[in-house]
């Protein structure tokens, strides 16, 4: 027995030593373990204070590491605006090829151009055939070329080049050649004479037909050319004050403004309703007038003015009449080529147009 109790011990030691010696093994290994994770791992003490460990410079070369931005509720950047600013005379349009009007009563070149947002020298310009650059020779039931933009819409002639109508037209090749509406091939670009083209930009020095300005005197005006009205001058009377009044009882516009194409203003004037004249003078012409004037009186005023009336019904002075600043001179009227009743008012100086909103008093 006490043999087998003294092997059983020393079996017993050598076992205990054993697992020992197995434990230091296992520690040793663990603690290489942690020494070599501990080379590239974050420290877990630091990862649950929320910081971060700087990365190696071949981690850095692997992957970026991007901090997360703050997010406070409410707030937003201002937001980025990009306005474009093209250089070009071409501006931003819904069409690119010209289409057809109908010209109603009451119409003006001035306010169909307002109506299609173009100019209303672009109206005339591109309705030559049927115009023939006056504004007067508008008509009910006719038909206009409406351009999509300002310029000029041409019909191509023989013999012209891109160059050449750019040049006449007082505009760039390019805006030709680069108008979509064209269809220009630009390698090639060659127009078929009778082919319409639109010209952005494009403008020319307007053929306008005008009674010209009559003095008291000889004016050696011709009835043929000018129309009945005509009055042989030679008159003596009455100078104006300078000062003018609305010829009028209406004081807006009805129809054409004071542009390049139209140097008068139409005023609003019922049928038959009266005209006065604007300030005292000698009337040097009344009656029928050609160019699509139809009935009108001229007064000059002896101090370098002139006015003018025209589409009236019927005049109510003669040749050699001196009259005075609110005298009725005719009935509102609509005769010539007219739309509508309206009195088309010229103001000229010195043989000189005047705008006649810088004459006319304020309201």
């Amino acid at each position: 027995m006490d043999r087998f109790i003294s092997l059983l011990s020393n079996h017993w030691k050598k076992g205990i030593v054993a697992i020992f010696w197995l434990m230091a093994i296992n520690l040793v290994i663990w603690a290489g373990y942690l020494v070599v994770e501990g080379e590239s791992a974050p420290n877990l003490v630091q990862m649950k204070k929320g910081e971060h460990m700087t990365p190696t410079p071949e981690e850095s070369q692997e992957k970026k590491i991007y901090p997360i931005p703050e997010f406070h509720p409410g707030s937003a950047p201002e937001p980025i605006i990009r306005a474009a600013h093209l250089d070009t005379i071409i501006p931003n349009q819904n069409r690119s090829e010209a289409i057809t009007y109908i010209v109603e009563p009451y119409d003006s070149v001035f306010g169909i151009a307002e109506k299609f947002n173009l100019k209303p020298e672009t109206i005339l310009w591109s309705n030559y055939d049927v115009l023939q650059d006056n504004p007067h020779a508008l008509m009910p039931e006719m038909e206009l070329t409406i351009p999509p933009v300002d310029g000029i819409y041409y019909e191509w002639q023989e013999g012209d080049t891109i160059d050449d109508v750019a040049e006449r037209f007082d505009t760039q090749p390019e805006n030709l050649l680069n108008w979509t509406g064209n269809q220009l091939d630009l390698t090639n670009p060659t127009v078929e004479p009778g082919t319409h083209v639109m010209i952005p930009g494009g403008e020319r020095e307007f053929q306008q037909w005008i009674i010209p300005t009559i003095a008291r005197g000889s004016a050696g005006v011709s009835e043929g050319v000018y129309g009945g009205g005509v009055c042989p001058g030679s008159y003596q009377g009455v100078v104006g004050s300078g000062s003018f009044g609305w010829p009028t009882n209406s004081y807006y516009l009805s129809g054409n403004d004071y542009w390049s194409g139209h140097l008068a203003i139409d005023l609003g004037v019922k049928l038959g309703g009266p005209v006065f004249a604007s300030d005292h003078g000698v009337v040097v012409f009344s009656g029928w007038a050609r160019g699509g004037y139809g009935n009108v009186v001229i007064i000059d005023h002896g101090n370098g003015y002139q006015t003018l009336y025209a589409h009236l019904s019927q005049t109510s002075v003669g040749c050699g009449q001196s009259v005075s600043k609110g005298q009725v001179i005719g009935r509102g009227g609509s005769t010539g080529n007219s739309t509508g009743p309206h009195l088309h008012f010229e103001v000229r100086f010195q043989g000189g147009f005047v705008n006649p909103w810088i004459v006319l008093p304020g309201l």
